[in-house]
């Protein structure tokens, strides 16, 4: 069920659920085609395999929205949480873009963020500390999650050098030699530069059977889940 987990994050795998192909197994998205009711059923699978009273998810637009998680289980249209609630897990859904899971456990701050290439750009790591800092997270650990790598992600030379104007660390080349991104080197300069410190937690999800891809899988396939707690 998970394929990496930590004090305080992990990042799930997709096998362990309940949902039918082309969802199989462990799909965490609502937003996808999968039976709601499978994908309750992992939720709840996956609650209990961290250990955790409540798993708080967002609507992710692409965008650099950030959501306060309170007591209630509320689902904000955001691309970032942040947290000072205990026995809460934050988390982010994606099928290749970049997990960001961050903590702050001296000042009781948590928060997670999805990155993609349009996020990247818009800075949302950026908004997420920020929005951490207010809540008095003064040191925060971020951990780039697994996503998919620039040799995988070919893109049109004009989208890669709009993102890389931008975030020069995400120009990149494809396996082909064609252009493309590396978001996740992006967010790690972008995170850097915010004054975060950076851990990476390995893994193409296009190269990773065990991980769901929007590209590889044609489109239509499940998300896996990116959780940040307060340990």
């Amino acid at each position: 069920m998970l394929l990496t987990a930590g004090t305080g994050y992990a990042v799930t795998a997709r096998a362990g659920g309940v949902s039918a192909t082309p969802y199989d197994a462990l799909n965490l998205a609502l937003h996808v085609g999968d039976d709601p009711a499978a994908v309750a059923e992992n939720r709840r699978r996956l609650a209990a395999e961290v250990d955790v009273p409540r798993i708080a998810w967002m609507e992710q637009v692409h965008g650099r929205e950030v959501a306060q998680v309170g007591p209630d289980d509320a689902v904000p249209v955001a691309d970032a949480l942040v947290s000072t609630e205990r026995g809460v897990a934050l988390a982010v859904l994606v099928a290749d873009c970049t997990p960001v899971l961050a903590v702050d456990a001296a000042a009781g701050v948590v928060g997670v963020a999805h990155a993609g290439r349009k996020g990247l750009a818009l800075d949302v790591v950026g908004a997420l500390l920020d929005a951490m800092r207010d809540l008095g997270a003064q040191q925060v650990l971020a951990r780039v999650g697994p996503s998919v790598c620039p040799r995988c992600y070919p893109v049109p030379l004009a989208l890669r050098e709009e993102v890389a104007a931008v975030v020069p660390e995400a120009r990149s080349v494809a396996r082909d030699g064609s252009p493309s991104l590396d978001i996740a080197a992006g967010v790690a300069a972008q995170l850097v530069a915010h004054g975060a410190q950076v851990e990476w937690l390995p893994g193409c999800s296009a190269e990773e059977p065990r991980l769901f891809s929007y590209r590889r899988d044609g489109g239509t396939t499940g998300r896996y889940a990116g959780l940040a707690w307060l340990p």
